[in-house]
């Protein structure tokens, strides 16, 4: 880690002991051994080296937040990063975005440059990122509504909360709008099978209904239980690995299926930004897609890509 991001994380320490000294509520005192575990394993992350960063993929705010809250209640601990032990407050903002495909900074000086600014909390949407101080020693994830998810303190577990004390950067790691087939707006879809599964996946995840419909007529025929020479399975043609890295239990269920599809449709249309090119990932993977800097040069995927647009009607 270099010498700036020690310096980082020492200015967290500092914002954390000044913490220390404000008022809590009776039998919240962190003890004095405990306080020295967490402050030993604060130091030791902090010269750790820094791993790899991951590829980036942008979910929306909405699922920012649903993530941030599956760990509300556990503990704060200083330099924390894994749930089981406890949760400093960028161990959790890190923890959740890469949960969601997002790379972020291990400390919170680093994470308040993440993005782009927001210019006041009256701007600031959910999943956005909240940070306080200067320097900046203490970092969250606002939720709507003046309220925020953070790990606040020593003797506290993480929590929701009014937005409050020194608040001095809001940051948007998120994209601004969702790209849609053709630039348009997602509209709903009525003469095709299933339609009441791609209106409600379009709605919640803000993919185009349309293109959710074609890519079922293109994998199945609209056929639920069908079944690949390959293996992929269902209505959308979710291989094993995939449905379960999406948290299908059963791809040949319409409903867990149309949902699982219009997940990873968003993570890369996030990802490639071009709605062919997410198709393309669709149907030969992100990975080929990647090595060949754009639509692989395989039959099956040209005309795979090509036959879904011309259902739907739209360009990349």
């Amino acid at each position: 880690m270099s010498v700036t991001a020690v310096t980082s994380r020492v200015a967290e320490i500092q914002g954390v002991l000044s913490q220390l000294g404000a008022p809590r509520a009776p039998g919240s005192a962190l003890a004095a051994g405990s306080f020295r575990t967490a402050m030993d394993g604060a130091l030791a992350t902090a010269l750790a080296p820094a791993g790899a960063p991951a590829a980036a993929a942008s979910p929306g705010g909405a699922r920012v937040v649903a993530e941030a809250e599956k760990y509300l209640g556990v503990p704060y601990v200083w330099g924390g990063t894994d749930p089981a032990n406890g949760l400093d407050c960028s161990g959790l903002v890190q923890l959740v975005y890469r949960n969601l495909g997002i790379d972020l900074p291990r400390v919170s000086r680093d994470q308040a440059q993440a993005g782009r600014p927001v210019a006041s909390l009256a701007e600031a949407q959910p999943g956005d990122l909240l940070a306080f101080n200067s320097p900046v020693s203490h970092i969250a994830i606002y939720v709507g509504d003046g309220k925020m998810i953070e790990a606040p303190r020593p003797g506290l577990s993480v929590r929701v909360t009014e937005v409050s004390g020194d608040l001095t950067a809001i940051r948007r790691v998120l994209p601004e709008s969702a790209p849609t087939v053709s630039g348009r707006a997602s509209a709903p879809v009525s003469a095709v099978p299933y339609a009441d599964l791609f209106n409600r996946a379009a709605a919640t995840y803000g993919v185009d209904a349309g293109l959710l419909a074609a890519i079922a007529k293109q994998e199945s025929g609209y056929r639920p239980d069908a079944v690949s020479p390959v293996g992929a399975q269902g209505l959308m043609q979710l291989m094993p690995a995939t449905a379960r890295g999406l948290g299908v239990s059963d791809s040949f269920d319409p409903a867990q299926a149309v949902d699982g599809a219009a997940r990873l449709v968003r993570d890369l249309l996030d990802r490639f930004g071009r709605t062919d090119l997410a198709l393309a990932a669709y149907n030969a993977g992100p990975g080929a897609v990647l090595r060949y800097g754009g639509i692989p040069p395989y039959p099956e995927t040209q005309n795979y890509v090509r036959s879904v647009l011309a259902t739907v009607g739209g360009t990349p």
